[in-house]
Order: structure tokens, then sequence, then C-alpha cells
């Protein structure tokens, strides 16, 4: 069998980011909660900022790396989302005009929640390994804003709910899927998948969450377990502690990943509480440097954990990856892939971390009137325009890297403009 997996990868985590401690402060809560999260910063979307920027963001820099015949070769464009703003219109089809794409394309959305990526990555490999167009390429491109919005009238924030706040993130995940898996390249068939209806969370509004947390974290825990011992029916002697290098898991917010590797070391893993803690050092730890300065970006964020892997990681010698992904909902899968040392210093050549780095960092005063502005860009909004020279200002203070960012709505239908 060819082989088949990410060729390249590059995560867009915004313009702009809010200290979580600072929020705790602000919000006068208790630190130690906070820190029980291991969260540190959050992105924090503008009103300029959709998912589409976020996915073009993302994208432009791999499409750009390829050279004209090879960029034609792209024939599947998959956006991976929750966050669509039309019940009709793909994201992917404003993701194709921007990025300058062949029009021999196929393109869709997918949403299964926090699943979504992994469901995209999936669908492109086998794409890849079906034959049918020898060379062709696919770009997967999962995207998600979490925006809360407070209600004009309204109280102003719960303490319930602003220990959930940081945790709600920004960002997207791009990635060129094909038979030169540079980067990743999957186990092909080491994958177990297990789901069932639950209501454990949902998002009936654009920027409204409803659901119960404990379930959620019950339904992970299970999900996680299961579609383990499903990847374990198809992969002959599989050892949760042994045969994976690293792990890259679905990151609401690290402090549940730590649970669910607690969990499964002791179930699979007979393992010592000594034992658990130095693993998630060794094995968990670099995935989650990246997720703790974004938040969740839910159908990218095991991909963002991923990226951070590999960039955290030590691949001198080639190690192989499980990645477990979980949408609420729900459908969960465990499946696997290996990074060499060349992957590793492709993907640290995107220098994530540096454009990590460089965000604005938002002062208290001025998150709380975006909470207040992000009504501007709700689901069905007809006609709007947008501040540029407000755009030009953080992208500036986020290092001068040109941007996509929203220009206005216009009877429904998005323009977007490079600003720098």
């Amino acid at each position: 069998m060819p082989p088949v997996g990410i060729e390249a990868m590059n995560v867009f985590g915004g313009c702009a980011v809010a200290d979580v401690m600072e929020l705790a402060r602000h919000r006068q809560l208790e630190p130690s909660r906070f820190e029980n999260l291991l969260m540190k910063e959050k992105t924090v979307a503008f009103p300029f900022e959709d998912p589409v920027t976020f996915a073009v963001n993302a994208a432009k820099p791999i499409v750009d790396a390829l050279s004209p015949q090879e960029r034609d070769r792209i024939e599947l464009l998959i956006t991976c989302t929750e966050s669509a703003f039309d019940f009709s219109k793909s994201l992917s089809t404003y993701l194709h005009d921007q990025l300058g794409l062949n029009r021999n394309c196929r393109m869709f959305e997918l949403k299964q929640a926090c699943y979504a990526g992994t469901a995209g990555l999936q669908m492109a490999a086998n794409f890849i390994l079906a034959g049918t167009s020898p060379g062709a390429k696919a770009l997967v491109v999962a995207t998600d804003i979490s925006r809360f919005v407070i209600e004009e009238g309204g109280d102003r924030l719960s303490a319930d709910w602003s220990y959930a706040e940081p945790s709600g993130g920004a960002g997207a995940v791009a990635m060129l899927v094909s038979d030169q898996p540079t980067v990743f390249q999957l186990d092909v068939g080491a994958s177990g998948y297990h789901g069932y209806e639950v209501m454990d969370t949902c998002r009936p509004g654009a920027d409204t969450e409803a659901g119960d947390a404990d379930l959620s974290l019950l339904s992970y825990l299970d999900c996680h377990e299961q579609s383990f011992a499903e990847y374990c029916r198809r992969v002959e002697g599989v050892n949760y502690r042994k045969t994976f290098q690293y792990l890259a898991f679905h990151t609401p917010f690290g402090g549940m990943v730590r649970g669910a590797h607690r969990s499964m070391m002791r179930k699979a893993g007979n393992a010592t509480p000594g034992e658990i803690a130095d693993d998630f050092e060794v094995r968990v730890r670099p995935g989650l440097a990246y997720c703790q300065r974004v938040g969740n970006i839910m159908g990218a964020t095991v991909f963002l954990s991923l990226a951070s892997t590999v960039c955290n990681g030590d691949f001198n010698r080639p190690a192989r990856i499980g990645c477990f992904s979980y949408g609420s909902g729900c459908c969960a899968e465990f499946y696997s892939g290996v990074v060499t040392a060349e992957g590793a210093a492709r993907l640290k050549a995107m220098d994530i971390a540096g454009h990590l780095d460089r965000r604005y960092r938002l002062p208290m005063d001025e998150y709380e009137r975006l909470l207040d502005d992000s009504s501007l860009v709700r689901l069905g909004t007809r006609n709007q325009s947008f501040d540029l020279a407000a755009a030009s200002r953080i992208v500036q203070a986020a290092g001068g890297t040109p941007r996509l960012v929203l220009k206005a709505i216009r009877e429904f239908h998005r323009e977007y403009e490079w600003v720098q």
C-alpha cells in the first residue's frame, strides 16, 4: 500500500491573545482553579476575523511554497468547522478563491463537533489511497472560533461561565495531504473509532454553547478507552505504554487530557502514580505547549496538539505518535502515525511558536469591549463594514506579516482584504 499522510502543516493562532491568569484576576476568581486547567493564554478573535480568515492565514504559507504545477494538483479541499455562518454555502468556497486554487477541485465542509478535523484527514487520506487521480493532493483545514456575546441589557458574566472562559480559543490548522507524507505518515488501517448519541455539549447558536460538563468528561474518557480498545483489535501487539513514543490528544484544556492519560495508564498500562506522572511529562506534555497558548479550537485542536508534539518532541529517530480525537455528541477515533527528523525540521521551519509569541497582547479593558462588539458578526449578518484601520493596527502589533481580514458583508456575501 502506498504511503499517505501530512506533507505540510501550519497553525494560525490569531492576531491577539489574552493572558489567562490576568483574566482570572480581572474576574476576581480563585487562581488555583485556573492553574488546574493547565492554560496560559487564549486566542481572541476580533470582529474582522472569522473562520475563513483563520483558515486562509493558516493555509497560505503551505500553498505559497508549492510550485504552480503542485498547486494545481490540489483536487480536494475540505473545510472542517462548527463555526459556519451559512446553512448552504461552504466556507471552502472562500478558501478556494483566496488561495487561488485550480477550479478542478472538489470542495465541501464537514461538521461533527471537535471530531470534524480527523474526519477530514481520514477522508483526504482515503482519496489519496484510492488512486483515482495519481499524484493528486488534498488540502484539509480545520478552523473554529469561540465567541461569547454579552446580551444588551443582560447580566455580565457569571462566575461559573468565567471558569470556562479561558478554554475557548480561536484558530486554524491547515494540512496538505498526499502520498508524500513528509511531516506525518499515517499508519494505514491502524485506527479505532467509537461513537454514540449523547447530549454532552452542543452549540444551538453560533455564539451559544449548552451541555453537561460532567457528562462531557465521562464521554471523553469512555471514548478514549473504547476507541483505543478497537485500535488494539485491529493492530496486533499494541501496548499503550510502549507502542507510542508520544501521545497527542484533543485538548479542550490540559487538565482534561491529564485525567484521560491517567485513566488509561491505570487501565491499559497498570502504572503506578509516579510512573503516570513521569510518563505524562515525557509523552504528553510536548503536545500541550501550543494548546496552552491558543485554547480549544474544536476540530483543529488534536492537530494543534500534534503540531506541538512534533515541534517539541525528540525525533532524531523515527517516532510513533498516538492521536486521540473526540467530538461531542459523539464520535471519537484513536489512530497513529510516524514522524521523522526530516518531518520535524520541516514543521519547525513554519515557526509556529514565533507566530504565537508575536501576537498582540490584549489589555483587559480592550478584551471586555471585544465581548460586546462580537455581536457585529452573528450568524445571519446581512450587511456590515469593518474597521480596516483597526485591523492594520492589530496586524502591525502582531509582527506585521500580511493577514487576511474580513472587510465587509454585503447582502450576506463576505468580502476580504489583505492588510499589513
